[in-house]
């Protein structure tokens, strides 16, 4: 069986899946939550929670069950940059015009550039 190249890597997600991660996010910063009140509240069966979890701890986000809730170890504001971003579907020139600068993230698009292009 063929894997979707989703599965293969945790950092690769769909525009649903970084709306239900941001969400969660939102959620757990409020406080303490149960399983069954953010499956609810997010429209998620108790398999998607667990690989958006997984996700999530993947991308060093720490959230921990406490007394039956899960808790969110740090402020929401300060993990929520860490979230995956789903592919916008650049082509090489827009990536090109992007990758100009000198910020992390502008290596970080000349850096696959390059990958592309050698």
């Amino acid at each position: 069986m063929v894997k979707k190249a989703a599965a293969e890597s945790p950092n690769t997600v769909t525009t649903e899946r970084s709306k239900r991660l941001f969400q969660l996010l939102k959620l757990l910063g409020t406080g303490p939550q149960s399983r069954a009140s953010l499956t609810r509240r997010l429209h998620l069966g108790v398999r998607g929670f667990y690989r958006d979890l997984e996700v999530l701890r993947s991308v060093g986000i720490d959230i921990q069950l406490s007394k039956g809730k899960y808790v969110l170890t740090v402020d929401a504001t300060q993990v929520i940059e860490r979230l995956p971003f789903p592919d916008p579907g650049l082509n090489i020139g827009e990536a090109r015009l992007l990758a100009k600068g000198r910020s992390r993230a502008h290596r970080k698009l000349r850096d696959l550039l390059e990958q592309i292009e050698n």
